[in-house]
């Protein structure tokens, strides 16, 4: 018995602004307006702030700019006043909905072929983003998620709604009371962090190096009740097909905003260091930066500006917890650092962002 997927057609037309800029299939979006409507959102405002128009949402062809994606739901989270939008979104999310890819995984073997098929099509569905299947050093399986795009710096929706979509998959296969053995996110903690344990039924870590579900091998072998291998073929091809264009790696310094990114509550990150993480040399890092008008300097400054305006705009991060995130050992380097940028004191730069 054939399998119809809805909607799916390779003549579909791409809402692109911008051709250089990452993408992803709009299918992700599926059911946001109702998601939004069912908090009392304003739905053409938080489409508008974000460069999208509201019938592009759930288009399983249809590529919208990454940026904008990530910024559709930090703007429901801010619109509906409710910070955990993307966690429960992603929560209720269903695979079939993520369109080819879901299809892809769901009509999988086993599930660590659809596994396999989620990681090894992932940049197919979104780019500028790495996605990956591993063994931990503690034995665990780790399936880590993680927008490496510099430019992109308000990203938690994305992460919380993604970890939970991939949850998804494994409850398709296991049974809905299925949970990982933990959950770690790059973000630092919400305020309404108990509701993330809730969703996964799992202890959640924050300020982790990567988003990842953590779980036990015991359960790769496990069959996907909606094997299908035509179908599965069929939804391989579509989507290698719908590809505009290969995945390519980040440029040297997209990479090197984000391992400084990730390396800043360490303290400052040194460029030898950052180096040793991209496995290049500092000399061809400076050279990279040199030939875009950019000393190393710079860019940590740039990252750590962009860094401190979004955690201000997150009213239960301390000012010192922030002034930690950015790699200051004291909170007076931080607010020396926020008044060279702004000419303001950080509690008043908060209470703008604020709208206070």
């Amino acid at each position: 018995m054939g399998v119809s997927v809805p909607g799916v057609g390779l003549t579909e037309r791409s809402e692109r602004a911008d051709p250089g800029a990452p993408i992803v299939l709009a299918a992700a979006a599926t059911g946001i307006t109702d998601h939004i409507d069912e908090l009392h959102g304003d739905v053409d405002m938080i489409f508008g702030s974000a460069g999208i128009a509201p019938e592009m949402a759930g288009s399983p062809t249809l590529k919208l700019k990454l940026a904008s994606f990530c910024n559709l739901f930090e703007e429901a989270a801010r619109n509906t006043k409710y910070d955990n939008f993307g966690l429960w979104f992603g929560n209720r999310f269903q695979p079939r909905d993520l369109g080819l890819w879901g299809y892809a995984a769901v009509s999988s073997p086993t599930l660590g072929s659809a596994l396999e098929n989620l990681v090894g099509l992932f940049s197919h569905h979104q780019e500028s983003t790495e996605m990956s299947y591993v063994r931990g050093s503690d034995g665990l399986m780790r399936l880590e998620y993680q927008i490496v795009a510099p430019e992109i710096m308000e990203r938690r929706q994305d992460a919380e709604l993604s970890l939970g979509m991939f949850l998804n998959v494994f409850r398709e296969c296991c049974g809905t009371h299925w949970a990982p053995e933990e959950v770690h996110f790059e973000h630092p903690q919400p305020a309404d962090w108990r509701e993330h344990e809730q969703a996964f039924s799992a202890p959640v870590y924050f300020s982790q190096p990567t988003n990842a579900l953590l779980f036990r091998d015991d359960i790769l072998s496990l069959p996907m009740p909606g094997s299908d291998l035509r179908l599965m073929a069929m939804m391989q091809m579509c989507l290698k097909q719908l590809s505009s264009q290969p995945h390519s790696m980040s440029s040297v310094i997209a990479q090197v905003r984000n391992t400084i990114r990730t390396k800043l509550p360490d303290g400052y990150p040194a460029l030898d260091v950052v180096a040793g993480e991209l496995r290049l040399t500092g000399s061809a890092i400076q050279r990279e930066l040199a030939s875009e008008g950019l000393a190393y300097k710079d860019v940590v400054e740039k990252t750590r500006h962009d860094m401190a305006m979004m955690y201000l705009r997150q009213r239960q991060l301390q000012l010192s917890e922030i002034a930690f995130l950015l790699g200051y050992s004291e909170l007076s380097a931080f607010s020396r650092a926020v008044r060279r940028w702004t000419g303001e004191a950080p509690r008043k730069v908060r209470a703008k962002l604020l709208g206070n």
